[in-house]
């Protein structure tokens, strides 16, 4: 009786163990394989570009000027207005200066069903900027018209700085709600 019992529970242990073993093993083998995971929707394909115009301050520093340029494609207005605005922080090229503020950077872009586009920049877009009435209208228009200019979905842009709204970023000109775009400022490359 005892030899039956030692061989009873022997029996109940192995079939515990291999009972556990199954559940741990069987669900990796017929449970869903890794594959690697596509690019987000909207993120810019590698090899795919479109023509847009981004805007520098022209050799004589008196006007922007609007030369055409290779920009990555993205998927959809959202991303593509965050493409534009990351390529406008890029240093320009020869012989126009840079707009912006060198080391502002994008923190974040919305775009409202309306056509409203939010920009976040860096705090670099204030703490940086050389003032003046003209430069400061030179950084915000070379933003705002970025966006109207090359995206017809979007009507206006609003800036803002470290997330948070900001009157101006160097005094001149009123960022509290957003602007259209301005061509004034504009001239043939």
């Amino acid at each position: 009786m005892r030899r039956a019992l030692v061989v009873a529970s022997m029996g109940v242990l192995v079939a515990l163990m291999l009972g556990s073993a199954l559940a741990w093993w069987l669900p990796r083998l017929l449970g869903p394989q890794p594959v690697s995971a596509p690019p987000p929707a909207g993120a810019p394909s590698s090899t795919s570009k479109i023509r847009a115009t981004l805007f520098y301050i022209s050799e004589d520093g008196l006007q922007l000027v609007g030369p055409p340029r290779e920009v990555p494609f993205g998927e959809g207005v959202l991303a593509q207005a965050r493409v534009l605005v990351e390529e406008q922080l890029q240093p320009p090229p020869e012989p126009y200066a840079q707009a912006i503020p060198a080391g502002t950077t994008l923190r974040g872009l919305f775009v409202t069903p309306g056509g409203d586009a939010f920009v976040d920049l860096s705090a670099e877009a204030r703490a940086r900027h050389t003032g003046g009435s003209l430069d400061e209208l030179f950084s915000v228009y070379a933003v705002v018209n970025a966006l109207t200019m090359n995206l017809p979905a979007i009507k206006r842009v609003q800036i803002l700085v470290d997330g948070k709204e900001v009157d101006t970023l160097a005094g001149h000109v009123d960022l509290r709600r957003p602007l259209e775009k301005n061509p004034r400022w504009v001239t043939a490359p």
